[in-house]
């Protein structure tokens, strides 16, 4: 069973942590997947993307702690890089990375049972790229996630600014693939420009979404087919065959 699922409707691509059992979340081999997923997404004729979680239970409940992952690698902006819209949609529990990841999206859903948390602090770690919450909500209601651990409901996260749609459970990814049809139908250079204008230049970036950027470009670099070259042409003394990719 694949750990991320890709479904795709006309244009629209639903794609799904596939880990119910344990509440979605998201471990190495989820952050590749997803990953990987969203760079076939970019390259093909796909107009939109939903994120979603399995199950209905949760979206995700952030780093499997038992697996670590490079959680940059799923995180919309830094290691999913794609000027394509993505909505998020959510039931059940939102945690910790889950959080990140689902308010990173262009536009999210919410179901009415979904909760949204960020607990790090009374378990001592945290990645640091929550801090672009406060861009994203209104500051004070973004400390007070951050600094009391507390979970907010669905209607609240409406009312804040966090998700723009409250549905009935189970009705979130057909009320994101509603709202995905109407996108469909927009001219696509448009809304990337308006997509990338809002991220590059009016979106403010904390420390850990900088560092996790500079990772993201690093890595291509480092797992780019050049680089295996350039080790492969060194062991065998010879002029490497560079194809910028």
């Amino acid at each position: 069973m694949s750990v991320v699922t890709v479904d795709e409707r006309g244009p629209v691509t639903i794609v799904a942590i596939n880990r119910p059992e344990k509440r979605n979340a998201i471990n190495k081999e989820v952050a590749i997947a997803l990953q990987r997923a969203f760079a076939q997404f970019d390259r093909s004729e796909q107009r939109v993307a939903i994120l979603t979680g399995a199950g209905g239970r949760a979206f995700s409940a952030g780093a499997d702690i038992t697996d670590l992952p490079e959680l940059w690698r799923c995180v919309p902006t830094v290691g999913i890089a794609t000027e394509k819209p993505i909505i998020a949609a959510v039931a059940g529990w939102c945690i910790g990375g889950g959080l990140v990841i689902a308010m990173m999206c262009d536009l999210l859903v919410a179901a009415e049972g979904a909760k949204f948390s960020y607990p790090e602090g009374k378990v001592g770690i945290t990645g640091g790229m929550i801090a672009g919450l406060a861009a994203r909500i209104p500051h004070k209601v973004a400390m007070e996630m951050m600094l009391l651990g507390e979970p907010i409901g669905a209607q609240r996260a409406y009312e804040v600014g966090l998700a723009n749609r409250v549905v009935a459970d189970g009705g979130e990814i057909e009320e994101a693939v509603a709202m995905a049809q109407k996108i469909v139908d927009l001219a696509p250079l448009a809304l990337a420009t308006m997509k990338r204008f809002v991220n590059d230049g009016v979106l403010p970036k904390g420390p850990a979404e900088l560092a996790a950027r500079s990772g993201a470009a690093l890595a291509a670099v480092r797992d780019s087919a050049d680089a295996a070259e350039g080790v492969r042409a060194f062991k065998e003394k010879r002029r490497p065959r560079y194809r910028g990719r």
